[in-house]
Parts: C-alpha cells; structure tokens; sequence
C-alpha cells in the first residue's frame, strides 16, 4: 500500500515538474483554460457593456463547439465591475491572481482601462479592449482591438470639413468628463488648429457620467450655431447618457441639416431606446456597422441572432443588434485563440510574441490585422447615417484598413516616442 502510495505521489511531482519545467501556467495545466470577462453587467455603462460580454460568450462556445485551444475547452469567468472604476481593478486582480485566467476581455470606458492597467503589467496579465479610445498609451500588455484618433475621430471631422460633410467652419465638442472625451478633444482642438479653424469657433462642454438633463447644452448649441457659420457638434458622451442626450435633439428640433453631430460612442445598442425619426442624418465613425453588406457580416448576424434567442438575451431575442466593440471583441478572442495556437502555449510572453501580425476575416468585410509592433489592429473607417430604424447607412469610409497612430502627431512631442510598447526592466 505505501510503495503504491509513494509511486503516485512520485508520478503526480513528475507531472508537477513536467508542467513546472514547460514553463506552463497553471491556466495551462488544468482541464480548462479560464478566459477572464471584465464588463459592467450594472450602473450606467451597462447600457453598452453588457453585449460584449454576452458576444464574448458566444465566441468562447463556438470555439468550444470547435475543440477549444491547444485541445481544452475555455472557461469564462464573468464578473460584474458595475461601471466602478477602482472595482475594475480589484476584478482584474482576483481573476489573474485567484481565478488563474490566461486572458482577459474587457473594459470600455478609458477611466476603467487605466485603472486596470497597472494591475495587468504588474502581473503579467493579458488584457484585450475593444473599444475606440483616445491613444496616448502603449502596453506590452494590453491589445488594442478599438480605434485609435487616426482611425475614428480625426476623419470623422475630417468629413465634417468636407462638402460631403457640409463645410462645417465651428465646433462643439461635447463630452463626459473623463480621459477618454478630454484627450480626444485635446487631439480634435490641435488638428482643427492646423486646419485654421480659431478657438473661438470651438465650444467645448463636458458633463458627468449618467447625465440626464441636456435643455441647457443642447439650447446652448444653438445658440453658437446661430452665429453665422455652419456648426457641427462631435459627442463623446458615453454611457445611458446617451438616451436622454439625443432625446433633447429631438425635442428642440435639432436636425443633422441644421447641425449634424457625429458620435464616438454611439452605436446600434445605443440607439435602441431611443426614437431615432428625429435623429435621420445624424452621423457615428465606426470601423464596423451592422448593415454593412457582405457574406463574413451575414454570417456574424445569423450566429448572434440564433445565440441571442437560445440565451433568451434582453431586447436581442426579439431584436438582435451587432455594432462596432462587439465586432472587436469577437476578432480579439479569435486572433488570441489563433496566437495561442501558434505559441503552443498560454504563457503571457509567448502570446504577446504570436499576436504580431495576426490577421482574422472581420465582419466589416476587410482583414483585420495586428500590427506587428504597436498592439493595435489595421482597421477601416466607416461614417454612418442614423436611419429612421436605427441602422446606420454607410456614406462614406476608407478604401482598405488604416494602420493606428496611438501617439497622435497633433500632440507635440509625440515623434519623438517609439511605436512600440516599451520593454518592461
């Protein structure tokens, strides 16, 4: 009885040492490899993030479906952040250090990212966000599956100049108070400088998360484009803002003729509690639309369709929705699961070194790729129309995928720094 006993104990710190000596974590070396979901399921980002966490799921069960990674099934560990930012944090540590996970998918708003980041370099953790962002930061490891400025907000108001856009020559610059909104608008007040634009004819106005009273500010807008030149308005309001917002354009009968206002943050999932009659012509960059015509995009639908109505997901059984971060985080699980399989390994390092250049067939219609150096994706950009049904039609966008700038060069002294995450000591 104690030889057998020893003999097992023997095999069992083999194996230890085995796993131990392939330098594998032990995401790697149980049944299952955990994949970390970090959304705010409540609170006021949950308007928007709930979704992500629900197509995360749905990628994890295809991929399962498929055989899993390296020949093992994925197992999410979803938990609630509820659009508390120190929380964040606290979340990312208990799932790298407690729950084991070998990655993580989550964050949206910029105040949640940075809160998160210190905890991921410390730990060695791999975070991928899907959200468009404001640039301005670089992280061995983070991947960046969002649009930078150069990908989303510099065009965007780019198009706005353009006759096609309607000439616009003042602009309001509305936002929620927090980093995303600010650095934006720091990058948009230096480009629209370059272009002559005087600061005079900027308006710049920032209100708190969940927000709900916009008469002043919309009546406000008004009032600065009633003052001769053509004026358009670019929203970084973030969040269930969002609803009472384009209500009010709405109500003091704001149309896109008079002053269109392009939306970072707004999408398909925004527009759904909202009546969007009054809001035709009203524009949102994105890198991906729902309506966007292809078979990789119908494909995509069909799938989220069928998985909404089989989880019985709130509004999507009846009225399945797909926007632009939902996009982004499904290529992000994919291009991880293809990173994974070319390192034969979960280890952080090892990932980080496969993502270069990892390419995935994207529901825009284009390939998505990741760059080989900066941890953004080469990405399309797409400006859409608000449509009376809350689709958006497409009425302009780039011939192919964009490389991102994360240091934007309206910003001085970004030439002098590297395109590439710095290498930690």
């Amino acid at each position: 009885m104690k030889s057998s006993r020893r003999n097992v104990v023997k095999t069992l710190s083999a194996v230890a040492l085995g796993v131990a000596a392939l330098g594998l974590p032990s995401a790697y070396a149980a049944d299952t490899i955990k994949v970390g979901v970090l959304h705010s399921l409540s609170g006021t980002m949950a308007i928007s993030e709930t979704v992500l966490k629900d197509v995360a799921l749905m990628a994890i069960e295809e991929i399962n479906a498929k055989g899993g990674v390296l020949g093992k099934k994925l197992e999410p560990v979803v938990v609630d952040p509820a659009s508390n930012w120190p929380l964040f944090a606290e979340k990312a540590k208990q799932l790298i250090s407690q729950d084991k996970v070998a990655v993580t998918f989550g964050c949206w708003t910029s105040v949640s990212r940075k809160s998160v980041l210190p905890v991921f370099e410390e730990l060695n953790g791999l975070l991928f966000y899907p959200v468009q962002y404001e640039g301005e930061e670089l992280s061995k490891n983070v991947f960046y599956t969002g649009a930078a400025p150069n990908q989303q907000a510099i065009p965007a108001v780019e198009y706005l100049m353009s006759k096609d856009g309607g000439s616009a020559k003042r602009f309001v610059l509305l936002g929620t108070d927090y980093v995303y909104p600010r650095t934006t608008n720091k990058i948009l007040r230096a480009f629209l400088k370059s272009k002559g634009i005087a600061d005079a004819d900027i308006m710049e106005e920032y209100t708190p998360f969940g927000h709900s009273d916009y008469q002043t500010i919309i009546a406000k807008i008004k009032k600065f484009a009633s003052e001769g030149k053509k004026t358009a308005v670019v929203s970084t309001i973030n969040g269930d803002s969002n609803v009472p917002f384009y209500k009010e354009l709405g109500n003091q009968g704001l149309k896109a003729t008079d002053v269109p206002v392009v939306a970072f943050s707004v999408g398909e999932e925004e527009l759904r509690g909202v009546d969007t009659k009054p809001l035709v012509g009203h524009l949102a960059a994105w890198n991906y639309f729902m309506s966007v015509k292809n078979p990789t995009n119908t494909e995509f639908i069909k799938k989220w369709s069928a998985y909404a109505k089989a989880k019985n997901i709130a509004g999507h059984k009846d009225k399945p929705l797909t926007n632009d971060p939902m996009e982004a985080t499904y290529i992000g699980i994919y291009m991880w699961k293809q990173a994974v399989e070319k390192a034969k390994t979960t280890d952080t390092d090892k990932v980080i070194a496969a993502m270069a250049g990892q390419t995935f067939k994207a529901p825009s219609g284009f390939v998505a790729k990741m760059d080989e150096k900066n941890h953004h994706l080469h990405k399309p950009v797409l400006i859409g129309e608000v449509k009376a049904d809350g689709q958006f039609n497409v009425v302009w966008k780039t011939k192919g995928p964009i490389k991102a700038q994360p240091w934007s060069p309206y910003i001085p002294g970004n030439d002098k720094k590297k395109d590439e995450p710095e290498k930690m000591l």
